[in-house]
């Protein structure tokens, strides 16, 4: 019977230490991507202009002990546009089309807390390339290079259970892409560059 209540009263205090070291949740919201394509192959892309994407995923926060600070993983997924002109050889005025690119990413962020509702962070984040697609007959099997590694820093503030932050991220190295058409095959690389607003709910 001693040995029952032991191991009750440990389990206890064990959930209640989890409980006081662990927060996770869900988060989204938006990215203005200021990416362009960067280099090609060819002169077929021109005039690149960002638009708004947008990301969902969720989140685990784990105090340090000692140290006054957290660490934060997160599992991501990120949808981003830019539009681009497509130009034909031969033709004057190219055609306007959208460049899609679709990621999961992992930021590992280590961060502290400041003033009791402010956070600042930093950390890497590693992603993988879903696919990348540009909406243009012309353009087809789009090939795009699976990891890529960038940095991601900013800061946030919280409100009990809701907190929001700006974060701005950049890739390391870009994405090695290429694809086939009209014009053969062509190769691209794109640098993650995005201004990141996010919203997080703690469950």
């Amino acid at each position: 019977m001693k040995r029952i209540i032991l191991v009750i009263c440990l389990a206890f205090g064990c959930s209640q230490i989890s409980s006081a070291q662990l927060d996770f949740g869900v988060k989204g919201g938006i990215n203005y991507n200021s990416n362009s394509i960067e280099e090609t192959g060819q002169d077929v892309f021109g005039g690149a202009t960002s638009k708004t994407g947008f990301h969902a995923g969720i989140w685990l926060r784990a105090k340090i002990p000692l140290l006054g600070l957290y660490i934060r993983p997160e599992l991501v997924y990120t949808n981003l546009e830019n539009e681009i002109v497509y130009n034909r050889p031969g033709e004057v005025v190219g055609e306007v089309t959208t460049h899609t690119f679709q990621k999961i990413d992992i930021p590992v962020l280590l961060g502290k807390k400041i003033f009791g509702i402010g956070n600042v962070f930093i950390g890497p984040s590693f992603q993988y390339i879903l696919a990348s697609d540009f909406q243009i007959d012309d353009i087809s099997s789009v090939d795009s290079n699976g990891f890529t590694m960038g940095l991601q820093f900013g800061g946030g503030i919280e409100f009990g259970k809701l907190g929001i932050d700006v974060r701005w991220e950049r890739a390391f190295s870009g994405v090695e892409s290429s694809f086939g058409g009209s014009l053969g095959d062509v190769n691209y690389d794109t640098r993650i560059n995005q201004i990141i607003i996010g919203l997080s709910i703690s469950l």
